[in-house]
């Protein structure tokens, strides 16, 4: 669409909020000097635009008019908008997060409710035809077991700056008292916070924690702290001195593995030979040769030394156990 005609529409929707009574084809036609089949065109625009544009009978002809002025349109979710919120509900159920997807169904039903009737109406046709059409393939491997009380009493205190005391693991007897600072979400959920009188931060998994309760205030973050920095010091979640890392990954799966996120700040390298290097700085040296083994042989550890050995030393020991049977 050309500027000048943008212009043309966005004055059209202008009369069209302004009018009490609403506007026919040939009184837009007149107030913007064009045909009345221009006018029909502009009208199908600011209809496909706007969807607060009513319609009522006048006779044998038709009123047009934009309820509730034009500005609360900027702020009016899309079906796209609407069928990606719904998608994240679901792939977040599918992962076993269902206190997570929960928040979201609530979001989704507290816009949909705000909604006018005719922006109801007209965005349902659209919302359902995309979700329905959308699916997810479930995750193979362990879930996120949640409570939901322990769930909803770390969010609580996240938000009032109050610090934690739970009983953690196999240990019923100790009372941790934790500042949270933040929370991490993949295969298993984790708080972050140090124990009270430390200052360093360490993972407590959800599932571990028991008769978790609010106790007082916490201690903040050091400033320029943040979870994101938190987490680029590792590799998953565990928290080690960070190494230089760096694999070579074969021209059979080079595309593969550039498509692959491995750290945040990974380096890829493509090599002459059609080969990939990635190289990066991250401590979990566990973790990276658990996933290092299921790119088989079409990988090559390059540095360091002793993630190689490492690695090395788990299939030994895989192998020696599975060879007893």
């Amino acid at each position: 669409m050309r500027f000048e005609k943008v212009g043309v529409v966005i004055n059209l929707a202008r009369l069209l909020a302004a009018s009490a009574e609403g506007m026919t084809l040939d009184e837009i036609a007149l107030a913007l000097d064009v045909s009345r089949r221009t006018a029909e065109r502009l009208k199908a625009i600011v209809e496909d635009v706007f969807p607060q544009l009513e319609s009522r009978p006048d006779g044998h002809r038709l009123r047009f008019r934009i309820t509730g002025g034009i500005n609360g349109f900027f702020h009016s979710p899309t079906s796209d908008e609407l069928a990606e919120l719904h998608a994240a509900s679901l792939a977040l159920q599918t992962a076993g997060c269902a206190e997570r997807a929960d928040l979201l169904v609530s979001l989704a039903t507290k816009i949909k409710g705000a909604l006018r009737g005719t922006e109801q109406r007209r965005l349902a046709p659209d919302i359902e035809a995309l979700t329905t059409a959308i699916g997810y393939i479930p995750q193979v491997g362990p879930q996120p077991r949640v409570d939901r009380d322990t769930f909803e009493c770390i969010r609580t205190a996240l938000k009032g700056g109050n610090m934690l005391s739970f009983l953690y693991g196999e240990n019923k007897t100790w009372r941790r008292k934790v500042s949270p600072w933040g929370i991490l979400y993949g295969h298993a959920y984790y708080l972050v916070g140090p124990v009270a009188g430390k200052r360093k931060p360490v993972l407590w998994r959800f599932d571990k924690i028991i008769d978790i309760q609010i106790a007082g205030r916490a201690s903040l973050p050091p400033a320029g702290w943040s979870v994101e920095a938190f987490v680029s010091q590792a590799f998953g979640v565990f928290q080690e001195k960070p190494e230089r890392i760096i694999m070579r990954f074969n021209a059979g799966v080079a595309q593969d593995a550039g498509r692959f996120l491995f750290h945040p700040a990974q380096k890829l390298k493509k090599q002459a030979d059609g080969s990939l290097v990635v190289e990066f700085e991250s401590g979990g040296a566990v973790e990276i040769a658990h996933h290092v083994f299921t790119w088989g042989t079409s990988v090559e550890i390059i540095e360091p030394a002793s993630l190689k050995k490492r690695l090395c030393d788990m299939l030994t020991d895989a192998l020696k156990h599975h060879q007893k049977y």
